[in-house]
Order: structure tokens, then sequence, then C-alpha cells
């Protein structure tokens, strides 16, 4: 397994954000991780980040127990963090963009030759036809191509995880449907893929299993293929479905 969770705890003074959480993601997949606001999916992401420390459990990869402490610690073992504002610079071209603060140097200078080909072999890899010019600025270019500038920029660096925070919700449906096909091919290209939306539509056309996570506990993670959108909105709302979902100390589901 690429990485698993057990255990996740997480406090802001008395507050406790997240609660024994278990999740395991594999090379090959897509996880979907829905739930309310304030469930606690922003938390869980930022602490497999390495921008929150953990305050119990235990974060594993590749089986071996790993401390990330930082960004930089994620990124060192492959994860990457696509965020919902993007954190792309308007006023930079596609490549700037993918290689900000990773600029490769030839002696003294930028390598823009290198970086360019480099950028035009990533987005071909990914099958992305909607960017032509590498060099235009980000600002020119529509929300589901500054996505997917985004998707390359964290694809690039060797990644094996990568992390999509609502990547769909400002989309329009042709743009959605791009978006959704480029982390089906993230997957089928071998990497695994936690995917993060509030849509039940965009996560069951991709997601192969599904998390819900209820008031910073896991409530079920599903086969998407054998669960229903209804199972799934129960979980989230009330942290049960049927048979499916949480149990208290004393056996009850809440």
């Amino acid at each position: 397994m690429l990485l698993e969770l057990t255990g996740i705890s997480k406090r802001f003074g008395p507050v406790e954000v997240l609660s024994d959480v278990d999740l395991a993601i594999d090379a090959g997949e897509v996880c979907a991780l829905v739930g309310d606001n304030g469930a606690g999916k922003s938390t869980l992401v930022k602490c497999v980040a390495g921008i929150h420390d953990i305050d119990g459990g235990e974060v594993r990869v590749d089986g071996k127990v790993r401390a990330i402490s930082s960004p930089r610690d994620a990124a060192a073992l492959g994860i990457e963090v696509v965020y919902q504002d993007l954190a792309l610079c308007d006023n930079l071209d596609v490549v700037e963009n993918i290689f900000l603060g990773r600029e490769k140097r030839r002696g003294l200078l930028l390598d823009d030759d290198a970086m360019e080909q480099l950028t035009a072999e990533t987005l071909q890899s990914l099958s992305v036809r909607t960017i032509r010019n590498l060099r235009q600025p980000v600002a020119s270019l529509s929300g589901g191509q500054r996505q997917t500038v985004a998707i390359a920029k964290a694809v690039l660096w060797n990644s094996r995880l990568v992390i999509l925070d609502e990547p769909t919700a400002a989309l329009g449906v042709a743009q959605t449907r791009q978006v959704l096909e480029l982390i089906r091919r993230l997957a089928d290209q071998g990497l695994a893929v936690l995917y993060i939306s509030h849509n039940l539509n965009d996560v069951f056309a991709v997601a192969d299993r599904i998390a819900a996570l209820y008031l910073g506990r896991m409530a079920a993670v599903l086969d998407a293929a054998d669960t229903t959108q209804s199972q799934v909105v129960e979980l989230i709302t009330s942290g049960r479905s049927g048979q499916l979902g949480l149990i208290d100390q004393n056996g009850v589901r809440p």
C-alpha cells in the first residue's frame, strides 16, 4: 500500500478535529474523500501534506512509518497537493508557473529550453491537448486549463500521490469533463489520487473508492461500484447508512 493512515488524530486546543481516522490509498487508484463542511477533510489533507503535525496515529508510506513535518518532507516522499486556489501566478506563462521555485539553470542563467521541453513532455504524457501555447500567460487560460497546469505542476516532480482539493468546483460542464478525464489518466499511469469533492456526480464518475468523513471520524470507505449516492449522502450527513457507518463505544450507531 502506497499510503496508510492509521488512527490519525488532530486537535486545535480543546477541539478534536480528527479522531482515530484510518485510510489507505494504493498506486493506480482514485480515492474520493467526501464529507460535509467541518468534517475534517482539509485538516486530514494538511496532515498528509506536512502543514499540520498529527497528535496521534501513524503515517506509513510503502509500509514504513514516516514523520511528515513539512511540505518539503511530503514532496520528498512523492506527495503533492493541488489546492483549490491553485497557487498559480497570473502574470507568468505556463512554463514559468510549472517550474516556479524549482527553476532549471544552465550555469547562472535559466535553462528555458529544458523547462519548456519538460513541460511539453509532461502535458503530452497526460494526453493534454487543450493547451497549445506554453508561453501564454496563465491569466489568459480558462478555468479548466488553469487546473490542468496546476495538476501538471504536481506530477512533474516524480510524484506518486496527488491530492486534489475541489478541482472542478468552479468549472463548467465541458471543463469538468476534461479535468475528470485527466484525473482518471493519472491513476491509469500508476499514480495514487486522493480526490476531494462535494459533487457526488463527479465523485462517482471518476473514483474507485469513496471515503466518507463525519465530524472528524471516518464513517466508511466503500467501493464506488458497490455504493449508491444515497448511501454516501447518509454517511456524510449522519455518519451511518443502514448497516454501514460509525458505531459508538456501546455498540450503538450515532
